[in-house]
């Protein structure tokens, strides 16, 4: 028993102060908090509705509408052969769209892969998407005068990126904000532990967003995890967590607002969960039909963001009917535009020049692949000499 009594007054809690282990003892825990202000039909909690100018309003719905537009043009592309695989966004615009409303250029952006209305809000040409998921590399390039970085495939690893990004602004004392999202499916990676361990430790500022769209591609969260949310896994790392109506734009707006408020007085991150659905496949190459029902999809459809953001904006006189339809005119005009810019960017030399799979990997090229370089740059002057086949040509058919 003296070894026990030992132990027992070594123990000491977060504060420094000795306790004793015995009895055993209720641990008191944070708990969490849903938020929802603007329902399905448009009806808004007025004691929680936050104070937003009419032209922020209005920007927000702009490039949530833009996503929208520009995600179902891309999914006709496809279908069209005109497009790559890529992952639809349709849906998760108010997640997107409410958080990074809240970054000044200074901040980072940590995109995922549905982060299609944040992108284009700071900066991202349409035409860089359509190149980036037609599989070129020149689509990655993020657009001078913001902190981003590109979109991030491998699942979760941004968020280690978005982790060492908040520390680094630390340890030069930059006042600013990481924000970073992933999926429901991410959250069960190693990666996503190890950067909110990291983050809270070091008190880095960083918001990770969590865009819960109840499947991991065909898995269903409850498949997951044991539990009830994921915003709850934020008590273990001792940060704040709050999970949301992800398809309601004002809660998300006043949920990041908290949280990035937090990270820029220097209280650390914050993990918002927001629960949303795809009501699209999980990419063009799925098939989502054969893992959920038609009765969920058509249920989730009915709550999603845009349709309610809009009955929200009429309510409240800040849009008219024709100034609705003249939006809609506006942007597919701007897509079309883009559109027809990046096919022709997709077939021009600088695109199509085979040579250019050499670029941008090193500094320096190392002799090895200089020597790769020279062996391909002499093989496609041959066919030119030979066959009357230019190098550019001759990529455009392998595409």
């Amino acid at each position: 028993m003296a070894c026990v009594t030992i132990y027992a007054t070594l123990l000491k809690n977060r504060q420094g102060e000795e306790v004793n282990a015995m009895p055993r003892k209720k641990i008191d825990l944070p708990s969490i908090e849903y938020m929802s202000i603007l329902d399905e039909n448009g009806v808004v909690d007025k004691s929680l509705e936050p104070k937003i100018e009419a032209e922020k309003l209005k920007t927000m719905y702009r490039y949530m509408l833009l996503a929208r537009r520009t995600d179902e043009r891309m999914l006709l592309m496809q279908r069209q052969g005109r497009q790559g695989t890529f992952p639809q966004s349709s849906g998760h615009e108010a997640i997107s769209m409410g958080s990074i409303i809240h970054l000044q250029k200074t901040d980072w952006h940590v995109p995922a892969y549905r982060e299609l209305a944040g992108m284009l809000y700071r900066g991202w040409p349409i035409e860089t998407t359509l190149l980036y998921w037609n599989g070129f590399e020149e689509g990655a390039s993020p657009p001078e005068g913001v902190n981003d970085l590109p979109v991030c495939v491998p699942i979760a690893s941004q968020l280690l990126h978005a982790a060492g990004i908040g520390m680094a602004m630390n340890m030069r004392n930059q006042n600013g904000v990481v924000m970073t999202y992933f999926g429901d499916g991410a959250s069960s990676e190693g990666d996503t532990h190890e950067a909110m361990n990291f983050a809270s430790v070091y008190q880095a500022p960083v918001v990770f967003m969590c865009l819960n769209n109840q499947y991991a591609i065909s898995v269903p969260l409850a498949k997951q995890m044991r539990c009830e949310t994921i915003a709850q896994r934020a008590i273990g790392y001792g940060m704040p967590g709050m999970r949301i109506d992800g398809n309601d734009v004002l809660a998300v707006y006043q949920a990041s607002l908290e949280a990035v408020e937090r990270a820029k007085a220097g209280q650390g991150p914050t993990l918002i969960e927001g629960l949303t659905y795809r009501f699209t496949p999980h990419t063009t190459a799925d098939d989502p039909k054969r893992y959920r029902s038609d009765e969920e999809c058509k249920l989730w459809t009915s709550r999603e963001p845009l349709a309610r953001f809009k009955i929200y904006l009429g309510n409240k006189g800040i849009f008219s009917e024709k100034e609705f339809a003249d939006l809609e005119e506006e942007l597919d005009t701007q897509i079309k535009a883009a559109v027809q810019k990046a096919e022709a960017m997709a077939q021009s030399e600088e695109l199509t020049n085979p040579l250019g799979i050499f670029d941008h990997l090193y500094n320096d090229i190392p002799p090895y692949l200089q020597g790769q370089r020279d062996e391909l740059k002499n093989h496609l002057e041959s066919l030119k000499k030979n066959a009357g086949v230019s190098p550019q040509k001759h990529q455009a058919g392998a595409r």
